[in-house]
């Protein structure tokens, strides 16, 4: 004979009833989920570390990181598209620094996380 199992849930239907009606709505979930898409990518990440520690220009980026100043700027446009870095014009380059706190925030607590 086969056990019957039961479920036994730790919340009071108020609880769940709030916790749901406090949930983003699907749009801003999706959102979310993107930006963290533009995370997972180890040369953006490298880029981010980068102008964390000083703003640059195209060309600074690639000797700092070693690569074609082509890649960087196909993965600055991904960044600034999804406003993660900005730029200035300086003469006839593109300086290019971190759009805001949030970006820095966002890097600092990826570092302690995974850094415990």
């Amino acid at each position: 004979m086969e056990e019957e199992h039961t479920i036994e849930h730790s919340l009071e239907q108020a609880q769940i009833k709030q916790l749901k009606d406090g949930m983003p709505d699907e749009d801003m979930l999706f959102d979310l989920a993107e930006l963290f898409k533009i995370f997972g990518d180890s040369t953006r990440i490298k880029i981010l570390f980068a102008l964390l520690e000083h703003e640059m220009a195209v060309s600074d980026l690639a000797d700092v990181l070693g690569m074609t100043t082509s890649a960087i700027s196909h993965q600055l446009r991904v960044l600034k598209t999804n406003g993660l870095v900005k730029f200035r014009r300086e003469g006839k380059s593109l300086i290019y620094s971190l759009s805001d706190g949030h970006v820095t925030s966002i890097l600092s607590q990826g570092i302690d996380h995974i850094g415990e």
